[in-house]
């Protein structure tokens, strides 16, 4: 937030941002507990380190995102005090029916477009897709891309406020976007930066 304080008005064409929710996700959700080690125990989680994150922006960083953006995409909109409107995305999981969780993700977006879905499998069902998981609210490289594809401009800077994995800047490596990245926690920071790394090395093996 205090980053954006220092930006110029629309310095972005497009934020894409996935800010905690404060719905208490780092204090444990139903099916998810924490164990003596101080870390996640879930089918799912994969032993991640538990830390205090899920605090909600406040006003004053809504604000500040809307001023340094010409358009924003911000997930969890519907926790949050966001203008009206009509250009929602549905992330469907494609969970399985007999699973407690979500069926998928809103976010909220600045667009004047209809409301559009984006279906891709995730929370460890995809074996296709080998992603490392260092985040416990991790997003795939692939929602990014998809995102990137049918809401930016070549040439658009992106901004992404909190930063978490980092899927979107390997999104944005592979489509050829400049992107400013924020993230406050250096252990997600440090281990972003190396996925990311490990991403371009391969491209350069492969390439």
């Amino acid at each position: 937030m205090l980053a954006m304080l220092s930006m110029p008005d629309k310095a972005y064409e497009l934020a894409i941002v996935d800010p905690p929710y404060g719905i208490g996700f780092d204090r444990g959700i139903e099916g998810m507990e924490v164990n003596k080690s101080n870390k996640w125990h879930a089918p799912y989680s994969k032993g991640y380190v538990k830390k205090v994150w899920d605090v909600k922006p406040d006003a004053i960083y809504f604000d500040e995102l809307l001023r340094v953006s010409k358009n924003q995409i911000i997930f969890g909109g519907n926790h949050f005090d966001l203008p009206q409107s009509k250009g929602w995305i549905f992330w469907d999981k494609e969970i399985p029916e007999d699973w407690s969780l979500g069926d998928g993700e809103l976010a909220w977006t600045s667009f004047d477009k209809a409301v559009r879905k984006f279906r891709f499998l995730w929370h460890g069902f995809n074996k296709a897709i080998q992603e490392n998981r260092i985040h416990p609210t991790q997003k795939p490289v692939r929602l990014y891309e998809w995102l990137l594809k049918n809401y930016a401009k070549p040439g658009d800077k992106i901004l992404d406020t909190h930063g978490g994995s980092g899927s979107i800047c390997i999104a944005c490596d592979i489509m050829g976007y400049d992107l400013d990245w924020y993230e406050i926690d250096t252990d997600y920071f440090q281990a972003a930066k190396e996925r990311l790394e490990r991403h371009q090395q391969q491209g350069k093996l492969f390439g």
